[in-house]
């Protein structure tokens, strides 16, 4: 069993199914919600299990106008004339199945799998339910002028460095991600978001566009390993829509092939600046990314933590 203190800040449903371990929400509980003046319902830690019967729970009901407004990556109101989404399963090009397996349905409206967050509808997210995203953890050694592998002074243990975008909406460090396009494969989706997150390819030329393609196909096309698949405890999350992703970690092992020294890393899309960063447990990163990075670090033998007892065993 993994050691409680792995899983103190962690919220996701985990990929192992050790679904004896507690969860709860810590970020999807945060207000005023992001973007808004709106105070969710608060909801005690022993109240956030739907299993708990809480008569008087009267959560605030909350849609942003820019999903209102009915973009193209966007569902209509629950009730709409014609709109009768087909839950827990793919729906045309749209994806409502959940990486955490069946979801409960109540009054026609999704609910989110890990409990309550205080807030109904939709928040800032486009669909009822699962609102799938890709993060794509990008990484390589740390090296010195020589090219040779950095090693932490007191751990001993090499440093790995990850590309890490400012996200421009609250100022936190993240991995450069993004929601999937209906119809949209998974990987596509993951070279997607790097290109437009971190590379600014939307701003390209078309040669240059076609220079990047092909760096990228170099990365994206080797072996690669999945670090996460489920539920993020995010503070966009409400009780009827809410994130999933699957983060998955494209290496750099020899430091050689040139690939990522001479990626033109450029802030672009949702992202405010965009440098390599270097691993360790003092990341602070937005919603669950810092246990993304650290699964990175221990799948790699990387560098993590000063702290001995804070190193998770299986």
């Amino acid at each position: 069993n993994l050691s409680a203190n792995c899983w103190s800040h962690l919220h996701p449903v985990n990929m192992f199914n050790n679904y004896n371990v507690k969860f709860h929400h810590s970020k999807a509980l945060t207000s005023p919600y992001p973007g808004s003046h709106v105070e969710r319902s608060q909801v005690p830690e022993d109240k956030v299990a739907w299993l708990t019967e809480w008569k008087d729970y009267n959560p605030v009901e909350y849609t942003a106008k820019s999903v209102l407004a009915g973009p193209s990556w966007a569902d209509p109101q629950i009730n709409d004339e014609g709109f009768s989404p087909k839950f827990n399963e793919r729906d045309g090009e749209v994806e409502r199945k959940s990486l955490n397996g069946l979801y409960v349905v109540e009054n026609g409206r999704p609910r989110n799998p890990v409990g309550r967050t205080g807030l109904t509808g939709r928040g800032l997210l486009g669909r009822w339910g699962p609102n799938h995203a890709a993060d794509p953890v990008v990484t390589r050694w740390k090296r010195d002028g020589s090219g040779n592998k950095v090693a932490h002074p007191v751990t001993g243990k090499n440093i790995l460095q990850f590309v890490a975008i400012k996200r421009r909406d609250c100022g936190e460090w993240a991995i450069p991600g993004g929601m999937v396009d209906p119809g949209e494969k998974l990987t596509a989706t993951l070279k997607r978001e790097f290109e437009e997150e971190a590379l600014n390819s939307l701003q390209k030329s078309p040669e240059e566009k076609a220079k990047l393609e092909k760096q990228l196909h170099k990365l994206f096309g080797q072996e690669h390993f999945v670090v996460y698949r489920g539920y993020v405890d995010d503070p966009r999350n409400t009780d009827n829509a809410w994130i999933e992703t699957e983060a998955v970690n494209y290496h750099d092992e020899t430091g050689k092939c040139g690939t990522m020294d001479n990626l033109p890393l450029e802030a672009g899309d949702d992202a405010g600046v965009v440098k390599w960063v270097d691993i360790s447990e003092k990341l602070e990163l937005y919603a669950s990314h810092s246990y993304f990075i650290k699964l990175v670090t221990e799948k790699r033998g990387a560098h993590w933590s000063e702290d001995p007892g804070s190193e998770c065993h299986e």
